[in-house]
């Protein structure tokens, strides 16, 4: 097996605005209005639907069934022995061409128990193009409170809630389940998250979307709103929850360890990425991958059989990956000097 380049994967007509960020970013000709997410190696589809979202390998299968027929060979030994053919990842670019609205996403025990999911939903952001986000509670807010916000649609209200953050190029911004967010027009990030499609949406005025009878994933707003966390978040803990990525290796607290990995990597001459299911990702300059040459915007798929992969070029890489199957002390990180 060998790295796959992999195309655009947008589905189209998402509830908000946005995607000419994300082709300018990939050196795409200009999308449609509503295509604001490119799903990357993705086999996860679109809540509701039946292949929406996942991603189509260049021999036509689908990256899901792949995965399922081969799970060692996609994805490791030791991911497979734990885990089988659960990607347990799910890989985004984000462009907002609007404000998202303030949302939130359930934790695994929620998801399994009202939902019937296998996951639920924790996400962070890698800024490559900087702007305004809103994350974590100002101060505690009562279920009774909140609950009427959101009936009220009081959007200023709600978006007041939480703190506003200036985020640049280089930051990240971690989001555990529960925690009420939204990101502001004209951000474009590389989103990690949980392989699932669930928002419970706490505002819906101007968004392609019937919040009243979509916003709480078919469980009502008493129940979704219990899956919200309610409690302030301290300077310290925004703090831990926004911050600037170190210019090389892990870029996440330690907190997203057990769903999901992301690494920045800057190549000066040579780099080997050690083997794993992988998702690379090329943020700046060009390198020589496994003999192609990938410039910026470029996306590549690197399944665990194919062995360590050489990497020449001046340029940065984001990679991400799931969870350490066998811990995060007993895992290589992937990466030695060339």
């Amino acid at each position: 097996m060998r790295p796959i380049r992999l195309a655009s994967n947008r589905p189209p007509e998402r509830f908000y605005r946005g995607g000419a960020r994300i082709s300018a970013f990939r050196g795409e000709e200009s999308s449609a209005p509503r295509e604001p997410e490119d799903w990357i190696g993705s086999t996860t589809t679109i809540r509701g639907e039946g292949v929406l979202g996942l991603t189509t390998l260049p021999d036509g299968r689908l990256l899901r069934d792949a995965i399922a027929e081969d799970p060692v060979s996609w994805l490791g030994t030791a991911h497979a022995q734990r885990w089988g053919a659960d990607v347990r990842l799910l890989v985004k670019l984000l462009d907002a061409g609007q404000r998202l609205p303030v949302h939130a996403h359930p934790d695994d025990d929620f998801a399994a128990a009202h939902l019937g999911c296998a996951h639920g939903k924790a996400e962070a952001w890698y800024i490559l193009k900087g702007g305004t986000v809103h994350v974590g509670l100002q101060q505690d807010v009562a279920s009774d409170v909140l609950a009427d916000l959101v009936a009220r649609q009081d959007v200023d209200a709600l978006l007041g809630l939480l703190h506003e953050v200036a985020v640049s190029p280089g930051d990240v911004v971690w989001v555990p389940p529960g925690e009420l967010h939204a990101i502001g027009a004209g951000v474009l990030l590389l989103e990690l998250q949980q392989p699932e499609d669930l928002s419970i949406l706490l505002e819906w005025d101007g968004f392609a979307v019937d919040g009243p009878a979509e916003g709480h994933l078919g469980l009502g707003f008493d129940l979704a709103l219990t899956a919200v966390t309610r409690r302030a978040r301290t300077p310290a803990e925004l703090a831990a929850l926004v911050q600037a990525a170190p210019p090389d290796g892990s870029v996440f607290p330690a907190a997203a360890d057990r769903y999901f990995r992301l690494e920045r990597r800057p190549v000066r001459d040579a780099l080997t990425i050690e083997p794993g299911f992988a998702i690379v990702v090329v943020s700046d300059g060009v390198v020589e991958l496994a003999g192609e040459r990938y410039a910026a915007g470029a996306t590549v798929l690197l399944p665990a059989a194919a062995g360590r992969i050489e990497v020449r070029g001046a340029a940065e890489l984001l990679v991400a990956r799931p969870p350490a199957a066998l811990g995060r002390t007993a895992e290589s990180t992937g990466f030695r000097p060339g």
